[in-house]
């Protein structure tokens, strides 16, 4: 059995949730690699390491005075080490990465740090050796991911060390310097490690024990999800649900391995496991999860005929990938076809690719409707449990809800339904209490 945790900031904040960490790895020999993130809140009213780093990246840019921030940053990282008692000093790490920052290197140098500062005190509290990103996870010229040449050269690493602790968020370029995934992407380096380790299980660590059905700060109280396929994971996270970063599932999916999200806080709860296939398509909740996010944009082409155009949608889809604008769903009919952007994304473009569809494609009319929402029901019980969907629209119908937009993948996990933004909540809280009794 080999294990790889990843601890997340909330798990990293301070001394005390240190100890509590180390506890966890020291409790379970088989936890052989660790992967630390930058440290977060340690109340309501801290602020991050990484965004602290970040404003002074901001502030050197501007050729303002960085001292009383940095002194904060390192003040954290001296706290933390006095707490654990240790004979450990960063000061030339400090003095080193302050010298980079007021000579203004590159932003993701200096996001990556907190990272780097962290793991090292882990890494010399647990006794374990710590390995450095940047050896061992890549990006290319286009500071694009590079699968295979990190998974080779971080087995290679691993296999030198039977203990370690390796800083999640960057690698580095083909160009030498580091690289960040985005925010939450310390979730992305434990499943690299776990994968590369041949790992039989990807512990996710953080403060809340497993994911949830739901929102809590929509619903009261949600339950927990014990088990989630991969796919019913990636539907849930794409739409909102925010435990686990979406792109974390690539590497240990492709490898077979289960992820176990856990509470450093309560280690005895089973949180949830995602799992590449359920052993059972039979649950009790039929749904696994209901998931939204608002600012959407739905954009109504019509035409008669359209159906026998070839390459109409072709057309239409050409325009947004003109103007860079990926679309979140595509839902059409004999006569017409409506394409469900991101509001932000076509913010400073709407007008141009209305003209520019016109164009195209010649249509009857075009509507463009603002301020939707998107909300998912997923869950493999879906499939197996007839009505489903029924439920779901009698549902919002006695609730006065009035739907949009209906997309139900091939898959049959999940239904996806566009409502105005104002109804967002009610449209979530009706979904859960139908099949939540």
């Amino acid at each position: 059995m080999l294990k790889v945790a990843k601890f997340g900031g909330s798990s990293l904040a301070d001394a005390v949730q240190f100890r509590k960490a180390a506890e966890i790895v020291k409790s379970d020999s088989t936890r052989r690699y660790v992967v630390a993130s930058a440290p977060g809140k340690r109340d309501s009213h801290d602020e991050k390491v990484t965004d602290l780093l970040l404003q002074c990246y901001y502030l050197a840019k501007e050729k303002k005075n960085i001292d009383e921030i940095f002194e904060r940053i390192c003040s954290r990282y001296r706290d933390i080490i006095a707490g654990l008692g240790l004979d450990y000093s960063l000061e030339e790490d400090f003095s080193s990465i302050k010298t980079a920052v007021l000579h203004r290197v590159g932003r993701h140098y200096v996001a990556s740090r907190g990272e780097y500062l962290n793991a090292k005190i882990l890494a010399k509290y647990l006794g374990f050796a710590f390995i450095d990103a940047e050896e061992c996870i890549f990006f290319d010229e286009k500071n694009r991911f590079i699968p295979d040449k990190t998974e080779e050269t971080m087995r290679s690493i691993l296999s030198l060390h039977e203990y370690a602790v390796i800083p999640g968020f960057y690698g580095i370029n083909t160009e030498g310097s580091i690289r960040t995934f985005s925010r939450g992407g310390s979730d992305i380096t434990g499943s690299i490690v776990a994968a590369a380790a041949g790992a039989d299980i990807y512990e996710n660590w953080t403060d809340v024990s497993g994911m949830l059905m739901a929102d809590p700060r929509i619903i009261k109280d949600p339950l927990p999800i014990p088990e989630i396929t991969y796919r019913e994971l990636r539907e849930l996270s794409y739409m909102g649900a925010t435990v686990l970063h979406e792109d974390a599932i690539f590497p240990v999916r492709k490898a077979g391995i289960p992820i176990n999200i856990r509470n450093t806080n309560a280690p005895d709860a089973p949180g949830t496991m995602i799992v590449p296939k359920a052993t059972t398509n039979e649950v009790e909740t039929i749904i696994t999860g209901v998931a939204g996010k608002k600012g959407i944009t739905a954009i109504h082409v019509e035409k008669d005929m359209m159906n026998s155009e070839v390459g109409f949608g072709r057309k239409v889809l050409e325009v947004l990938e003109n103007h860079n604008v990926p679309f979140e769903h595509l839902p059409s009919g004999i006569d017409t076809m409506s394409v469900l952007v991101t509001s932000k994304s076509i913010e400073e473009c709407k007008g141009a690719i209305t003209a520019e569809m016109v164009k195209a494609v010649n249509p009857d009319s075009i509507t463009l409707v603002e301020n939707l929402a998107l909300i998912a029901v997923v869950g493999r019980g879906m499939v197996n449990t007839e009505g489903t969907a029924a439920r779901v629209f009698t549902a919002l119908a006695k609730e006065n809800v009035n739907i949009r937009m209906i997309d139900q993948g091939s898959s049959e996990i999940n239904i996806i339904v566009a409502v105005e933004e104002k109804n967002y909540e009610k449209t979530i809280n009706t979904i859960y209490n139908e099949f939540i009794k």
